[in-house]
């Protein structure tokens, strides 16, 4: 892999002093990656360089930023071979899930170009006569866009896509763990035109990320932040970030239920679950880590489920060896271990395809968990599953609440009444009936409740995060005034 360089004001260029940090592949334990480790005062060049390009950026036409975003989609498209190599070296995603992210980020770049004509406002009735009274969308300024490794491509996009198309200036914070992902990112909006500077790259060494993302939180230039990520480092930014009192969408952990009601299709409702489960490991903020089944279906969804997840091998994702890749690192391996001998020193019956082998971890499944194991309410985020079995459908839907988070759910019905009815009484940002609860699409709005974060990527909600509503009014008569 070739080095990372930060990107600013349109340069490519090392990190002060010349600093550099590596990222070493989970499987082989080579150097994947090496790249620039920024310093404070890199960020801040970041932060001003694109502060300097945003106002012609924002000044463009809707069409112009609309084909420089057309342009970018079908560079970062064409780059798939490269994400799917730097992908597997970082993280050891399989060829699979990186495919499904650069095609998905590309049409999150396409879907961000069609919004460039909706950030529109709207002329209000006044009560004063004369007075011609509009609300107007405005770019906020300058973004920083913080994105996690899990899903680099789609992620990594999607901190900046909308952002850029409502004219703002983007300050990309690559995650430490695929830095060389990230950049790839970068380059495409780079050949697709982006004027230089409006995006700034910044790389840094894994123990520098809270100093880089507090300067970068506290430059003036800095007007919206957007983070995904931990729900534990979402709150240290929310925080920070209330200091200086700006507006932060943050999309978090995850706990996802998919409840299994009586007159479920089952066969539908285990394909949906062995792959909300474990695509990508289970390493997905919208994984399926809770089935809750009830009892008249229990037994039988249990069945064929344990059945179809003995077959999920772990392999080396580089020679496509298995259907599950590696997992991000060691400390994924030994929390998932912790879960599941929790569990079974309290009672739950576990099903597993293997052992881990270093960083390579077949499916496991751990049936009957209770409220007093681990595993109930800790997020995992790994190749495990848990097996909620709920005495009826209203102790289900307890169950499916009985959780700090809340961005994903999915109920499985052949009534598709019911099926909305419990969707509603679901307290999640987003529900799946008779889907899996992995479920992206670029137009759609995003986002969580509770302590999976708040705020809405995708579509015209984006829009409204990544500007400022204005009220501007006109006099259009001579003004009358007790004073």
């Amino acid at each position: 892999m070739s080095d990372v360089q930060l990107r600013i004001g349109g340069q490519a260029r090392a990190a002060e002093g010349g600093k550099t940090f590596q990222r070493l592949n989970p499987v082989t334990g080579e150097v994947a990656s090496s790249a620039a480790a920024a310093s404070v005062a890199d960020a801040v060049a970041a932060a001003e360089a694109s502060a300097a390009a945003f106002p012609a950026w924002a000044a463009m036409g809707p069409n112009g930023r609309r084909a420089v975003l057309l342009k970018a989609a079908d560079a970062l498209a064409a780059k798939a071979d490269q994400f799917i190599a730097a992908m597997a070296a970082e993280i050891g995603a399989t060829r699979a899930w990186a495919g499904f992210n650069v095609m998905l980020a590309s049409s999150m770049l396409r879907e961000a170009a069609a919004l460039t004509t909706q950030v529109a406002g709207e002329v209000i009735p006044s009560d004063k006569p004369g007075c011609l009274s509009m609300a107007i969308r405005e770019p906020a300024g300058v973004v920083l866009g913080i994105a996690p490794w899990n899903a680099p491509v789609i992620l990594g996009v999607r901190a900046l896509a909308t952002p850029l198309a409502c004219g703002n200036g983007v300050v990309f914070k690559a995650s430490e763990i695929c830095p060389r992902t990230h950049a790839l990112i970068a380059e495409a909006l780079d050949e697709g035109g982006l004027p230089a500077g409006v995006l700034s790259l910044v790389t840094n060494a894994p123990e520098d990320a809270g100093d880089i993302v507090g300067a970068l939180i506290d430059h003036p230039a800095i007007r919206r932040i957007n983070f995904t990520g931990s729900t534990r480092v979402g709150k240290v930014i929310a925080e920070r970030a209330a200091r200086q009192l700006k507006p932060v969408l943050l999309e978090l952990g995850g706990k996802a239920p998919l409840l299994v009601l009586k007159d479920a299709d089952v066969d539908e409702a285990v394909k949906a679950a062995i792959f909300g489960a474990f695509f990508n490991q289970g390493q997905i903020c919208m994984s399926t880590e809770r089935i809750i089944v009830v009892p008249e279906v229990a037994d039988a969804f249990v069945a064929k489920f344990t059945e179809r997840a003995k077959a999920l091998k772990a392999g080396d994702p580089a020679s496509g060896a298995g259907p599950l890749g590696a997992v991000v690192d060691r400390r994924t391996v030994e929390k998932v271990e912790g879960l599941i001998a929790d569990a079974l020193a309290k009672g739950a019956v576990v099903t597993s395809a293997g052992a881990a082998e270093g960083v390579l971890m077949p499916a496991q499944v751990v049936d009957k968990v209770t409220s007093d194991m681990h595993i109930y309410s800790e997020e995992s985020f790994g190749p495990v599953v848990a097996i909620l079995r709920a005495s009826d459908e209203d102790d289900a839907v307890r169950l499916a609440n009985d959780s700090e988070y809340g961005l994903s759910a999915a109920v499985f019905t052949r009534d598709t009444a019911r099926g909305l009815a419990v969707a509603r009484r679901i307290h999640s940002g987003i529900c799946h009936i008779n889907g899996p609860t992995v479920h992206d699409e670029a137009q759609m709005p995003f986002g969580g409740t509770k302590a999976s974060g708040y705020g809405r990527f995708g579509g015209k909600a984006g829009i409204a995060e990544f500007t400022e509503l204005r009220w501007i009014t006109m006099e259009t008569q001579p003004g009358h005034f007790p004073l």
